[in-house]
């Protein structure tokens, strides 16, 4: 019995893109853009130079391009996880990475493999395309849940600069000089373009929108009814972070309960084609007397159906709505 070992390189070369795409980020905006950074973006292009106005103008040019770009047709599928990510390469530089990627994943494939042209070709393709995809949903994924456990105690700081005299601005302002990334900087654009006469709960709506937080949506609403009935702020706003915490809590419960049944349906949907997998690499001639028959190819897109309606029936089972 011979196995091949042309999955593994597979998974290597699909692993080498990912590590590729994470690399050249990095080298070309810096640790900075990394979110595990201390010292927040904003705060790093301020020292090394920048103008305020220009720094304030490059942040919101990068906060807003992706979505700008949804009508590329290869972009599309990518552009709002993109927009969340808030992925400082412009949409023509990505695609130009998926380019790039699929070259080297396609020269990895050929000396590695021995794949026919066509096949290294289109999985060449799908490893470039899905690489950059992969990268940037992990990214918005890490970026919004560093956002979410971030949110309530920028809250706090803000309450507490209140309570002792400064004004909303001034909170705001010391939330972007005191907060890491990801929520320093954008908190220094909100602070910035409230400097500048943009009113800070309509800049603070357009944050949540265009993050998808509801956290987020109810610190903005706060503020604006603040601002249209007044109140006091600060005992609005640690009320504020409380319900915040306690809906963190809750999250942090439900995908604790969840997680058992999550990983019992990735196994299950993943189970199918990992046995397909060793099958053909351990006896590669295991379906030779059964795949001339009539009934072998519309077996087989009856159960890539059932797989794929099992991924969305397993997804909607554990998809808790909170």
């Amino acid at each position: 019995m011979v196995i091949s070992a042309e999955p593994l390189i597979y998974g290597l070369i699909f692993i080498s893109v990912l590590a590729i795409v994470e690399g050249i980020y990095l080298s070309i905006f810096g640790k900075s853009i990394s979110l595990n950074n201390r010292v927040n973006r904003r705060l790093e292009m301020l020292e090394k130079g920048g103008g305020r106005e220009q720094v304030l103008e490059q942040l919101r040019k990068e906060m807003g391009q992706h979505i700008k770009s949804r009508s590329i047709p290869i972009y599309s599928i990518l552009a709002e996880k993109a927009q969340k990510a808030n992925i400082a390469f412009t949409p023509p530089q990505l695609i130009m990475m998926m380019g790039v990627l699929a070259v080297l994943a396609f020269v990895g494939l050929t000396v590695g493999t021995g794949a026919s042209i066509a096949i290294r070709a289109v999985i060449a393709v799908l490893m470039g395309v899905g690489g950059v995809f992969v990268w940037v949903n992990n990214k918005a994924k890490k970026r919004l849940s560093m956002l979410e456990e971030q949110l309530p105690e920028a809250v706090e700081l803000m309450v507490r600069s209140l309570r002792v005299g400064h004004p909303f601005a001034a909170a705001l302002g010391i939330v972007s000089n005191e907060v890491p990334d990801p929520l320093g900087s954008e908190m220094g654009v909100i602070s910035d373009e409230n400097a500048y006469g943009r009113d800070v709960g309509e800049a603070l709506k357009a944050m949540a929108e265009r993050l998808d937080m509801q956290d987020m949506r109810f610190l903005a609403v706060a503020v604006t009814i603040q601002q249209t009935s007044g109140g006091n702020l600060a005992e609005i706003l640690d009320g504020l972070a409380k319900v915040i915490r306690s809906r963190f809590k809750l999250f942090r419960r439900v995908r604790a309960i969840t997680a058992e049944a999550k990983w019992s349906g990735m196994f299950l949907s993943v189970f199918p084609l990992a046995a397909l997998v060793g099958i053909n690499v351990i006896q590669p001639d295991y379906y030779t007397d059964v795949k001339e028959t009539a009934a072998f190819i519309p077996a087989c897109l009856v159960v890539a159906a059932f797989l794929v309606v099992n991924v969305f029936v397993m997804r909607a089972l554990v998809n808790i709505k909170v």
